[in-house]
């Protein structure tokens, strides 16, 4: 997969829904109802971080949820990307971009959503091919300003913004012509996973589901 059809794919997977969850899950009992209670919701590309020692596991269990498109999230070696393929993984996410990591995926076949906070690195992807990025982290560098900045001079690259976009300033980004859709975990917060409260998830995905973008 060349580093254009990643990015098409990519591209793809981000206009879904305007938010793609950013999942940070300890017990893989819980990964099949939580996707299906997103997915419900209306948010189907599901991030998974590999923060856990569960990650992998929940990520094999949300690939069997009907209409769910699972991501694995933090992605840092080669070594990650060939874990999270084997574990059914559809789409990577990284927090920042390094060669080795880049021919990983695309030797796996595995779309990436590339890790970018200034223009010199967004620059960098681009002439590797990568159109569609992360903006990471959003909140500390700069918000929405920043990224509107970063898109005036560069507005063949797309970006999902992530790290402390919640439901209050994700209008902010989604407005913005350069984004397609925002990550955020306050769709699945952490009380309401242990506690099985599927529901709450289900209507908080829906109101992220509803954004306006």
């Amino acid at each position: 997969m060349t580093p254009q059809q990643a990015s098409l794919r990519a591209l793809e997977i981000a206009a879904l829904a305007p938010i793609i969850p950013v999942l940070v899950v300890d017990d893989a009992a819980h990964a099949q109802p939580l996707a299906q209670a997103l997915v419900a919701g209306g948010l189907p590309a599901l991030e998974v971080t590999l923060r856990t020692p569960a990650a992998l596991d929940v990520i094999r269990e949300m690939a069997k949820v009907p209409g769910g498109v699972v991501g694995a999230g933090t992605l840092l070696t080669p070594a990650d990307v060939q874990a999270a393929k084997e574990a059914g993984a559809t789409f990577g996410v990284s927090p920042g971009a390094t060669d080795k990591l880049l021919d990983a995926c695309e030797e796996a076949d595995l779309p990436l959503l590339p890790g970018a906070a200034t223009a010199t690195e967004a620059m960098r992807l681009l002439e590797r091919g990568y159109t569609m990025l992360k903006f990471f982290p959003a909140e500390a560098s700069g918000g929405a300003p920043a990224l509107k900045s970063i898109g005036a001079p560069i507005p063949q690259i797309s970006f999902c913004p992530t790290g402390g976009v919640s439901l209050k300033n994700a209008k902010d980004y989604l407005t913005l012509p350069n984004v397609v859709c925002a990550g955020g975990s306050w769709v699945a917060p952490k009380d309401a996973v242990e506690s099985g409260d599927w529901q709450r998830i289900e209507a908080l995905a829906k109101e992220a589901a509803a954004l306006p973008r």
